[in-house]
């Protein structure tokens, strides 16, 4: 039906089109995204070194994705080529082949038991109650208190700290419980229980429970933050190599460029500011507008602790070049070597003259450390020197997804305000605690150990988080080897581990390296009683693997 409007109506709604040079894609170090046409034969006749978005700016580009509907120009339904090719981009692997892998072996041992292993054990990721740690008692009576309040008045005898800390959480909810949304920040209770532990953590620093998010772990944090920041291919965020794989996939998803700044692996993961001066020089003469700067420290997966004059140092450069810092803190209790501290971001800041000025957002989780309640998804992030404007754009994501679970935020009250001396639950938290403590030192401490025993593998000490990222010399037979399974020789080399031993790790591809070198990341997470078998059956592995492709 006409509507008399003589207004001309663009045919194809879904395809943007430009009539001003501005359309052009900007010069960047970004790979370009190149556009496969499914010709009948399946070639790519795509030019190379075309964008994806200058390409679907043309209606020709797109025709094969259209097919008549009612008369009219349609597209053919969400199919792999018409969904968002960012999303396609984004690689995790933590999560990818190998695990995909170690679950089908999983499945192999339930119905028989023709496997040269009688278990998969999964080093891939930092998951401890996966491999058999236990709860602290604490934070899962405060749990059951909160989410079934009858309990309080049972038979069942709880110590008196978890009843009155199941009723103040309970109360902060106006007696609703855990069943209505909180506000978006999260129960403002707990977020003074935040406040109160950073600033005994950082010296008596004052916080503000106002600029405290709580999160669905760090990683909803993170992506909220990033999202804030990019915009655009033209929009870089600097992130180290070796790094969390959260990064470089919610970098891809968001259309952003990535900005590699290496760590020095013969200084013991050292993070130098000369680095991140050629870093940031290089991408800025592709074109690229560095708005951010990402830190792990503890870190993952190198398990490198920073010193306060590098930390001081970091804000410095940021201030000079203008970048916000996300610091990225979930290991700050996994510290094993003697004589060591961890010293948070903020602190740093405080000390440093960007004190005023370079906007810091710092995330925590409920997931590592010794708590490592990672299904509950809790966490919290920190802000500080953020544009007023800024915040609230940032606010207004988190009112989108209403409120972070409430269950996560019990967590985080627990980890951030557990029992203190004189109260009934004090002795065994702290029992619990400590022990989970020392035995991943112990732990970690074993695995580098042995690592460095192999043959052309080195490790450098594993000082916090829960990784070795050991290097491994791979001989020129297993590169051929792996050249023609199509895969890179690290991958080769950890999908074989997992073949041969049930062993699921994670190939150094997955988090960056430096070019010509390979390596593996591994958790230090299986039981100390497991251990030993763990560092035997890489042992006898890696020896065989050395022999068979030299």
């Amino acid at each position: 039906m006409g509507s008399g409007n003589s207004k001309s109506v663009n045919p194809t709604p879904w395809v943007e089109t430009s009539t001003s040079e501005t359309s052009k894609p900007s010069k960047s170090t970004a790979p370009p995204q190149k556009v496969v046409e499914n010709t009948p034969n399946g070639e790519d006749i795509s030019p190379a070194g075309t964008y994806a978005s200058q390409s679907l700016s043309s209606p020709s580009s797109i025709s094969h994705l259209l097919v008549p509907h009612n008369g009219n120009q349609s597209y053919q339904g969400l199919t792999i080529d018409t969904i968002n090719p960012k999303v396609r981009k984004m690689k995790y692997a933590v999560r990818g082949r190998m695990v995909a892998q170690a679950e089908v072996y999983k499945k192999q041992l339930k119905e028989e038991n023709d496997l040269p292993f009688d278990q998969v054990t999964s080093c891939n990721i930092g998951n401890p109650h996966a491999l058999k740690q236990q709860p602290l008692t604490f934070f899962r009576q405060v749990l059951a208190c909160s989410v079934y309040p009858d309990l309080m008045n049972s038979a069942v005898d709880f110590p008196q700290d978890v009843k009155d800390r199941a009723a103040r959480i309970l109360a902060d909810t106006n007696d609703c419980g855990l069943g209505a949304y909180s506000t978006s920040r999260g129960l403002i209770s707990i977020r003074n229980s935040v406040c109160e532990y950073l600033s005994k953590r950082d010296g008596g620093l004052e916080f503000d429970p106002e600029h405290i998010y709580l999160t669905n772990g760090a990683s909803d944090g993170i992506s909220k933050f990033l999202n804030l920041v990019v915009s655009g291919p033209n929009d870089g965020v600097m992130i180290p190599i070796p790094q969390y794989p959260l990064y470089s996939a919610t970098i891809a998803a968001l259309g952003g460029t990535q900005v590699s700044y290496y760590l020095d692996e013969a200084n013991n993961w050292a993070l130098s500011t000369e680095e991140l001066k050629r870093s940031i020089n290089e991408a800025r003469a592709n074109g690229v507008i560095v708005k951010a700067l990402c830190v792990i420290n503890p870190g993952n997966p190198t398990g490198a602790n920073l010193s306060q004059e590098n930390l001081i140092e970091i804000i410095e450069f940021a201030k000079r070049e203008n970048l916000c810092v996300l610091a990225d803190e979930v290991y700050q209790t996994n510290i094993y070597r003697d004589g060591d501290k961890f010293v948070s971001m903020r602190k740093a800041l405080a000390e440093s003259t960007g004190a005023s000025s370079v906007p810091l957002a710092s995330f925590h989780s409920t997931s590592k450390g010794f708590v490592g309640e990672c299904g509950m998804r809790g966490g919290f992030m920190e802000l500080v020197n953020l544009d007023a404007q800024v915040e609230a754009e940032l606010y207004k994501t988190c009112t989108v997804s209403l409120c972070p679970n409430l269950p996560g935020q019990i967590m985080v009250d627990a980890m951030v305000n557990p029992p203190k001396e004189g109260e009934p639950s004090y002795a065994l938290y702290r029992s619990e605690s400590e022990g989970i403590l020392e035995s991943l030192k112990r732990r970690a401490k074993m695995m580098v150990e042995s690592l460095n025993n192999l043959e052309g593998v080195t490790c450098n000490p594993v000082e916090g988080a829960l990784y070795a990222f050991p290097q491994v010399t791979v001989p020129p037979g297993a590169i051929i080897a792996a050249n023609e399974a199509g895969m890179p020789a690290d991958e080769f080399y950890t999908m074989e581990l997992l073949k041969s031993t049930g062993i699921c790790a994670v190939p150094g591809s997955g988090f960056g390296q430096t070019p010509g070198t390979f390596h593996f990341r591994t958790t230090i997470l299986p039981k100390e009683e497991h251990m030993n078998h763990v560092i035997e059956s890489m042992k006898k592995f890696h020896d065989g693997f050395m022999a068979a492709h030299k």
